[in-house]
Formats: structure tokens, sequence, C-alpha cells
């Protein structure tokens, strides 16, 4: 993934965005996650091995049709570079 894509990726982390291909390790089913922001769902699949989650096969869909979904080794680049400004507001205070 070029700079220029995740750029691209962090200046749409707010919108909502579907998760699929996430397997619930703890109860040994596919896991349904409600969408979220982009961000949130770039932390979440970034780190959810440590929360019991199989997500060698996770997909989030973002962006115009045809554009390419991030897969895990994506989101955990992304969640490297940008950390918790994924998930922040804009406004501080």
């Amino acid at each position: 993934m070029s700079e220029e894509i995740m750029a691209k990726v962090f200046a749409l982390r707010k919108e909502a965005v579907e998760i699929v291909g996430v397997f619930d390790a703890a109860n040994n089913r596919d896991a349904a996650i409600d969408p979220r922001p982009l961000g949130e769902a770039i932390q979440f699949v970034a780190n959810a091995s440590v929360l019991g989650y199989d997500v060698r096969s996770a997909m989030i869909f973002y962006g115009t049709p045809g554009t390419p979904s991030l897969r895990t080794n994506d989101c955990e680049r992304l969640w490297d570079k940008y950390g918790m400004s994924l998930v922040r507001s804009d406004r501080m205070g």
C-alpha cells in the first residue's frame, strides 16, 4: 500500500463501512460485525486477534464500488502509521 493510498484511506476514516470475513474463535462461528466508521474498522481488524477473533479472511469495503477492499495486513500498516488518530474526533477539548 502506497503512502498516497494510505493518506486517502485516512481522509475517509469517518465513512461508514462494512467488515466481513471475521471469525469468532471463542464461539466457533462467523462474527456479525456492525457497520462502523472506517477508522474504527481498521482499529478493530488490526487488533482483533488479541480479542479472540480470526481476521485472516477479513475485508473492509469502503469508498466507491470497485475500490479494493482493505485486508488485515493493510489495517495493521494503517494502524501502525496513524494509530488513535484514525478514531479520534477532529475537535480537541
